[in-house]
Order: C-alpha cells, then structure tokens, then sequence
C-alpha cells in the first residue's frame, strides 16, 4: 500500500529503484523534509527563573569545522551563522523604557544551527531549532536562548552527522541497502525529522508548543526555561505525516489542516483546550492537480475556515530523491489552476470552492466576512504574502544565496495579495494587491496583526518588507489598508525578524500595543527592538551580548 499512496500522489508509479537518482558520492545531499512541527507530553514546568548576567559558559552547541566553500567575512551575515553555543541567559541593558504594563514572555523559534561537524546544510529550513525568549516585567528585560532538543538534534550531537530526513537533507548513508532501509522509514514516517524549527504557539490551557509541518515534530518547551519537556502525543487515529505548520491558536480552540495524500484533499480539525485529541471538522476535496496544494498556512474567519489549495503541490518524486530538486518537497503544477475552498466551522460543510488567480504563498494575514445591508455574508476577504506566483523564492532561501549577498536586487518581489471569496454561487475569486507594493519595497512576509481582530475586518498589520536593492526582507512594515499606506523602519544592514504586535491591556485602538522584534546586525552584533506600535517609532533597544541567527516565528506568552 505504501507504493500505491506514492504512486497517487503523482499520478506515476514510484520505486525505490527507478526514482531515487541514488549515488553514494551524494548521501550529503538535499532530501525530505517538512518545516513546523506539533508533539507534545505534559510536564510540570520549572517556574523559577535564574539570571545570569554574563555569557554563560554553558554546554556548546555542535562547533563546526570550516566551511568547505570559501566564506567572505564581509558577507557572511550572523543571521545565517550558526547560533555561537547551546544556550544562554542575561540581563540586558535597556535603551529607552520599556512600558510598565509590558508583562510576559515573547518567544520566538527558527533554525539556528546549519553545521554539523564539517558538514554545511544547504537551505534556511534545514538548520536545528533555536528557542529565543524576551521576558519584560516591570522595565526589565531578560533575554536567554536554548537549543530544542529534539530528537533529530540529539541524535546529530551524538552521532556527528545528519540522522533524519530534513527539508534539504538527508541522512548519508554507508551504502545501498542503509539507504533503501532508510526508504522503509520513510513510509511509516519515522525517518521523518522532528526538527520543530518554523513556530512556536501556546495553547488555550497554557501549555507552550513548537511546531513544523511533520506532526511527529510538535515539541512542547517550558516557556521559562526553555526546556523541552517532550513530544505531544494526539490521542486521536486521525494518522498522517504532516500538518500545516501553522495553525490557528486561540484560548478557545486550535484548528488546523491535515493534507491528505492519497485522496487528495484536507481534513480540517479542531482540538480544544486540556485535551490531545483532534475532531475533524469536515473534508475538503481537491479541485485540480494529482496532489495537494502545499498548506504552510491558512486563514479563519468568524464563521468560516478557508482552505488554499495552491498550485504549488506536494509531490512524492521530490520526497524520495537522494538529490535536492529547486523546489524540494514540491512541484509546480499551473496547469492544475489554483483554488480557495470555504467551509463552515459549525457545519463542516463546503460553501463554496472557487477558482482565483495562480498565487505562492507561505503565510496568510488574516480573514474577514463582508457583509450586505441586512447582515448577510456575501464575500470573504483573505489577505496573504502573495509572491505573484512566481516559486523562485523557495530556492532564493539557499544558504549559499543568502551568505553572498553582493549588492545585487535579487529579492523576488511580493506583494499583500488580496482575494475576495463571493458566496453567492459564483465559481470564480478575486485576486488583487491591497495596497501599492512600492510602500513597502515590493517585499513582504513573515505578518502579524493584533490577535484580538483574528478573523475580523481589521485595519493594520505588521510585516518585513524591503528597501531595495536586497536579497531578503531587510525592513519592518506597518501595513494600513484604509489608507492604503505603509510605515517603513530600516537599518541599514540588518536583517530584523518577524515584527510581533503585542496590545497594551484595555486598549481600544487596533494598534494601541507595541511591536517586537529581534535584529541581526552586519557587524555580527544583535539586539532586541520595540516599536510604538501607532506611530511606528522606535521605543527601547536592547544590546544583545553577540548576534543571533535569524528566527521565524513567535508568540506571546502573558504574565499570569
């Protein structure tokens, strides 16, 4: 059965023999692997919280030899370097003030480790996870980050090699018939990395979880230490390998999409607070392609959960070779056109399915139900990092390319695309840009927005853009789609990470609150930054004592 769910998945048979292009000069290379990851086991949480006010000398992370491709200093950037040891906690010096009712924990994950003895990974979503935390109370601020220790991190520390599948690599192996027993593993998923490097959430009951798009790879962390306190464990027979990568957390729920390989399609599912076992909410079935549309995100609205079902498809050829292809995991299909599926929360019925515009996405911004005069929902808006459909930006995300950064404009341009849904049986969407690209560089992704309009017809959001020329976002945007403007901060040389809204309590205004995030500088320094989150402005900074690896995700975890 195994061969027939790959053979399905593609539309042609898969063998080992005939698909893998195996050579045992390449065990190094590119292979298999998924970026988010959601597993966990319930541990009590340490509570207290040492400072420690130095670079401590702690355990080392894995120290790499040289890399075998010659490195300029001048380009090499510390947000593509290697995180400098395995953990570290301080008190950082703060410039400016920070505001007195800031209190709680902001978290952020992303690959921090690209080495391996001697051996380079090759693309950002390879490396090992890097936890970051920032806890604010009462003007201060305590800064610390922690390897997660997973169990493809592990065994790599132990074994001084790569041991499981990752989105670029895979595990060298001695000779053929390793390699084919390593095939097995893949079938059942085992060889599958639990490396949960994209986000980090917390649950409605408090627990905090790091995620990538393998379901085995959901690592619950404690929030204060940053310990990983194990797997966690579904408790439901839903199966599966993969998930998006980015579900949709509230206090009340957790919703996210299950891609179903065989018969192509989603089950969407719901999970609620205290528990580990997901309900599927409904099915959605696949319009076009012989696989589903790749489902890093997705976006909700108040009644709705809408389904993307881009052209951008997984696709088992590409899981199995030995050798990277420019898309990895994925294949483009434009001839399988793409689509947006609408199904009800309360219902688990499909409203409506409608054909939009090829689009590439990683991360939608959010949702919201348009109404007529007499409170009926005619349309939905969904907002995205739409790269107009152009796939180049997966493999503009090589290491190699973003290490050599020699001046030119490379960075493939993107705008807040903008799709409008209707429900009145049309079968075709919208697909528009929200705003002018030229506000905010013709770059933007990795969004935030003030959680409280999740869903909601919202205002603002927050997002990297770009000052040309570049080759990866370099500024932080406030996005206004009244106005139909944008906010821009820029340093030059530095290269901030994801802009995190957190809203000042009681307030009223959609961007009363402050934005975080943490900068890599150029001279291989870092610091932590907020902004107001109304006049964009600068508010505090705080040096860190060297420089971070660029992070993706975060969240905010409150003071109780």
């Amino acid at each position: 059965m195994d061969s027939l769910w790959f053979s399905d998945i593609c539309g042609h048979h898969v063998s080992p023999f005939t698909m893998l292009d195996f050579d045992q000069s390449c065990h190094r290379k590119h292979g298999f692997s998924l970026e988010n990851k959601l597993v966990f086991g319930r541990k009590p949480y340490k509570q207290a919280l040492t400072i420690a006010r130095v670079v401590s000398p702690s355990q080392l992370a894995i120290v790499p030899s040289p890399d075998k491709e010659p490195v300029d200093p001048d380009q090499s950037h510390v947000a593509w370097t290697s995180v400098k040891q395995e953990r570290w906690e301080g008190e950082l010096v703060v410039q400016g003030e920070i505001p007195l009712w800031l209190k709680g924990t902001y978290l952020r994950n992303g690959p921090g480790l690209w080495h391996i003895e001697d051996y380079n990974f090759r693309h950002l979503f390879d490396g090992y996870a890097t936890l970051v935390k920032l806890h604010f109370e009462d003007g201060r601020l305590i800064a610390g980050h922690r390897q997660i220790e997973s169990e493809a991190y592990k065994a790599a520390k132990k074994n001084k090699k790569i041991c499981f599948r990752e989105f670029s690599e895979v595990p060298k192996h001695e000779n053929f018939m390793a390699y084919v027993g390593d095939l097995a593993k893949l079938f059942s998923g085992s060889s599958l990395t639990d490396n949960a490097n994209t986000g980090v959430v917390k649950l409605g009951d408090g627990r905090v979880v790091c995620l990538t798009e393998t379901q085995k790879g959901s690592l619950v962390i404690d929030p204060n230490s940053l310990e990983t306190l194990g797997r966690f464990e579904y408790s439901d027979s839903l199966g599966g390998l993969i998930h998006s990568a980015h579900p949709i957390v509230t206090d009340a729920e957790f919703l996210t999409l299950l891609p179903d390989l065989l018969k192509p399609g989603y089950l969407v599912v719901r999970m609620e607070p205290g528990t580990n076992e997901r309900k599927v909410i409904g099915r959605v079935n696949c319009s076009g392609g012989p696989a589903p549309g790749w489902v890093h995100s997705f976006p909700v609205t108040q009644h709705y959960v809408v389904v993307p079902e881009m052209p951008l498809r997984y696709c088992a050829q590409n899981l199995l070779r030995a050798e990277p292809t420019p898309l990895y995991k994925f294949e483009w299909h434009p001839q399988s056109k793409a689509f947006l599926h609408v199904m009800c929360k309360a219902s688990g019925k499909v409203v409506t399915s409608v054909e939009v515009p090829l689009f590439v996405t990683f991360h939608f911004i959010n949702a919201y139900e348009e109404e007529d005069e007499d409170g009926r929902v005619t349309s939905i808006i969904a907002d995205c990092c739409e790269h107009h459909a152009d796939t180049s930006i997966l493999d503009q995300l090589r290491l190699k390319n973003l290490r050599f950064f020699k001046g030119e404009d490379v960075l493939p341009d993107a705008r807040v695309g903008r799709f409008k849904i209707p429900l009145d049986g049309s079968r075709n969407g919208k697909l528009e840009a929200a705003l002018e690209a030229d506000e905010h560089g013709r770059g933007i992704d990795m969004c935030s927005i003030n959680p409280a309009y999740l869903g909601k017809k919202y205002r603002y959001a927050y997002a990297c853009g770009a000052q040309r020329p570049c080759h990866f976002p370099n500024t932080l945007t406030k996005l206004d789609f009244v106005e139909k403007k944008a906010k821009n901060w820029y340093d030059e040389g530095a290269v901030p990470s994801e802009p995190f809204f957190v809203a000042r309590p009681g307030a009223t205004e959609e961007d009363d609150g402050v934005v975080i995030s943490l900068i890599s500088e150029k001279n291989g320094g870092g610091y932590a930054l907020l902004l107001d989150g109304s006049t964009f402005k600068e508010i505090t900074r705080a040096k860190l004592p060297y420089g971070l690896p660029y992070g993706l995700h975060g969240c905010w975890v409150p003071k109780k």
